[in-house]
């Protein structure tokens, strides 16, 4: 684990140094799906401060045995009727894609007196097994949420296909960092464009070479999963 987080550190030191710009901007988001808390807390003792999870469930089960205080992440589709579990335990949840889960985020986070922050998810490529909103909704989307007090959206999440060649999905990338700027540049209340989540194990390169500053690794980190 210790030489998996090194090199990807390495990496994107490598990638911001071409870019001219700040590795310590950019966050690495370990990702904890079927991953145990010893191996977690590991993690973190190696530098990890940001923990992704999938699965609400997962949240619950492990968030009283965390050691330290890393920022943790929901970065798989959320369900509304679990909303209420995680509203005081996430940083960020990635993955706000329509409008019933937003007003069910709203009414937590005003129960719990939080302001919830959000990244829209965008299905880029408009895959028909993946969650989020296409390109063309994402600025309605956004305007018709603008007024949900306890919402602050940060950025924009996308999950790029899979491919063997990940130079087939720069695109993808390519085409949310777009959107992302054009968003940025229309200054909307309550909106702070900061977060541009996309690249994961198998794709991060292209990813940060494309604009990301937040990159979700799972397996490149903690080794192929146990199911």
């Amino acid at each position: 684990m210790k030489e998996n987080l090194s090199t990807i550190r390495h990496r994107i030191n490598e990638i911001a140094e071409k870019q001219n710009r700040k590795s310590d901007d950019i966050t690495l988001i370990a990702v904890t799906k079927t991953i145990d808390i010893d191996r977690i807390n590991e993690a973190i003792s190696l530098g990890v401060t940001n923990i992704g999870e999938n699965k609400v469930q997962e949240i619950q089960e492990k968030y009283e045995n965390i050691q330290g205080q890393p920022k943790l992440h929901m970065i798989g589709h959320l369900q509304s009727n679990k909303v209420k579990y995680i509203i005081d335990k996430v940083g960020l949840i990635h993955s706000l894609d329509r409008m019933s889960l937003a007003k069910e985020i709203q009414k937590r986070a005003s129960e719990n007196d939080v302001i919830a922050e959000v990244l829209i998810q965008v299905n880029v490529a408009e895959e028909e097994s993946k969650f989020g909103l296409k390109v063309k909704d994402v600025a309605p989307f956004i305007e018709s949420i603008l007024e949900f007090e306890n919402i602050k959206i940060k950025g924009l999440m996308t999950i790029a296909p899979y491919s063997e060649n990940p130079e087939d999905i720069r695109f993808v990338f390519k085409e949310l960092k777009s959107l992302f700027e054009e968003i940025k540049e229309r200054n909307y209340k309550n909106v702070d464009m900061k977060y541009l989540s996309m690249g994961m194990t198998n794709d991060y390169e292209i990813a940060l070479e494309e604009g990301a500053n937040m990159i979700r690794v799972g397996t490149g980190i903690f080794g192929k999963r146990v199911y």
